[in-house]
């Protein structure tokens, strides 16, 4: 696990913007020490802790949770996308920008905190789960290792009897370890100890004694309520978002930057910024808008879904003429598997957006506007090795589908635009060919007239409701009701659900609790 200080860089927060605490990664057991190195930088400054793990070392656990409520911070699942540097980044960051926040947004559609995890949590004051962040717990794996230790005693016989002088270890070998994957009333006592110390209910045990170590179990918003691991049903936003500093009084993380003529100014996020409605973008889009749309095969990395999880096609990028052909090219490597298209796209070339919309629809897949958040890494990053399959998550917040790309979307089978997601449009060109189409996908004329009545140096951004109202959209969910962690347990099950062979899915599964 690593640990960053962040300021949100969403547009229009500034001068006062809320600071948190970035936490992703497994929990070891020097992660306790990492994180007091960080409180000490703070100066006893209280910025609540957004977590996003898989779980870990159960000792190092219980510290973290004993060490955020003795400094009376917040908590909440989520995960940071980094505007500009990231804590990742090599020499990303000059001298004099390296003791400032990292710029970011934190979203908690597709965070996890799981086995572990929970118990690091359950140390925060205020404790926030939102409707999109998984929670889950399982039944403890206990490793013990074995050792063959030599010994040399010293002794003397006193009055005919012998009395041990020394004893000293001249040599220790490895002699193998074995796992328990219940729990101890050893380790039940401390566990109920530390939760009833941090005032939470006794069933988050029971759950975790029940659910086997090979599984997650995931709490849902209700039953955490009512076992008092979150303090109320509230989302993230409740710690992060960029509106909570104008609040009276004032946040405890919120922090003012100089204005002055002689300060240096606060470090911005670059967004690329449009006219369009009074809604504003919340973040800025994950690839530059002139890279050309890349075609991604991915599998959800969310543990609750192991072994059998859902796949999909990362589709981001700007719409160009050779799109529809690599979107061919990958079909064509997915033997024939019918995966939904997760498109986040400025737009682009209308007679592509034409050619893919109407390829999509041919092959009779479903498309969703979102983002991809590669856990592994980027593709085509220095040093991203493409093994045709990445791991990732969909989130909606912050994607966005412009201009051409509502032509694409169109040719989808079921068409989803979740409620964070920005859809715009404005006039185009080939005016005939685009009302044609829409009209061969059974989309609204509404649509079209919508269209036009942007200019192209404009957009207008459509809501839901009109998206809906326009048959854009064949209904209101989010991307998750094609990629979230548990469709594959619905019935009939998706064509784009897969289990992988045993070898891989115990690989992929968390290692530890």
């Amino acid at each position: 696990m690593r640990f960053a200080v962040v300021r949100s860089s969403a547009p229009g927060c500034e001068p006062n913007c809320p600071e948190w605490i970035s936490a992703e990664g497994t929990i070891e057991a020097g992660t306790p020490a990492l994180f007091r190195r960080l409180l000490k930088t703070l100066g006893g400054r209280q910025l609540p802790v957004v977590v996003n793990s898989p779980g870990g070392n159960v000792d190092a656990a219980i510290q973290l949770g004993r060490m955020i409520r003795k400094n009376k911070l917040d908590i909440a699942v989520g995960t940071t996308e980094f505007s500009g540097c990231s804590p990742d980044m090599k020499n990303c960051r000059d001298d004099d920008s390296k003791a400032a926040p990292y710029l970011g947004i934190a979203y908690d559609s597709g965070a996890m905190c799981n086995s572990a995890c929970p118990l690091m949590f359950s140390g925060g004051m205020r404790r926030v789960v939102g409707e999109w962040a998984f929670l889950g717990v399982h039944q403890i794996t206990t490793t013990y290792h074995r050792e063959k230790l030599l010994y040399r005693t010293t002794y003397r016989i006193v009055n005919g009897k012998k009395k041990v002088i020394s004893t000293k270890i001249v040599s220790r070998k490895n002699a193998g370890s074995y796992k328990t994957y219940e729990m101890s009333k050893a380790v039940e006592k401390r566990l109920s100890g530390y939760l009833r110390e941090m005032g939470v209910e006794q069933g988050v045990l029971d759950v975790m004694k029940a659910t086997p170590a090979t599984d997650i179990r995931q709490i849902e918003p209700e039953d955490m309520l009512e076992m008092k691991l979150v303090t109320s049903l509230d989302t993230l936003d409740l710690l992060t978002g960029k509106t909570i500093c104008q609040r009276s009084p004032v946040p405890a993380n919120c922090r003012e930057t100089p204005t002055d003529g002689n300060a240096k100014p606060a470090e911005v996020a670059t967004v690329e910024v449009k006219p369009t409605s009074p809604q504003s973008v919340e973040a800025a889009p994950s690839f530059k808008p002139e890279q050309e749309m890349r075609f991604v095969l991915v599998r959800g990395s969310n543990p609750l879904c192991n072994p059998d999880c859902p796949e999909w096609i990362s589709a981001e990028g700007t719409i160009a003429a050779g799109t529809p052909d690599r979107l061919r090219e990958l079909l064509d490597t997915a033997g024939g598997r019918r995966l939904p298209v997760v498109v986040n796209s400025p737009g682009g070339d209308v007679q592509g957006a034409l050619a893919a919309g109407r390829l999509i629809r041919e092959r009779g897949l479903d498309v969703a506007v979102a983002r991809t958040a590669f856990l592994d890494c980027d593709p085509g990053a220095p040093g991203c090795i493409d093994n045709g399959l990445h791991a990732g998550l969909t989130i909606d917040a912050g994607a966005e589908c412009d201009a051409a790309c509502a032509v694409m979307i169109a040719g989808g089978a079921r068409r989803l635009v979740g409620a964070n997601a920005h859809f715009r449009v404005h006039s185009m060109g080939m005016e005939e060919k685009v009302r044609a189409y829409l009209d061969e996908m059974a989309v609204g004329s509404g649509l079209f007239a919508a269209m036009q009545s942007a200019q192209y140096a404009s957009h207008r951004e459509l809501s839901q409701d009109e998206l809906q109202k326009f048959g854009l959209t064949t209904g209101r969910q989010s991307v998750d009701a094609l990629t979230g962690a548990t469709i594959c347990r619905s019935s009939p099950k998706p064509d784009n659900c897969r289990v992988l062979p045993s070898a891989n899915a115990e690989a992929e599964a968390p290692a530890k609790l």
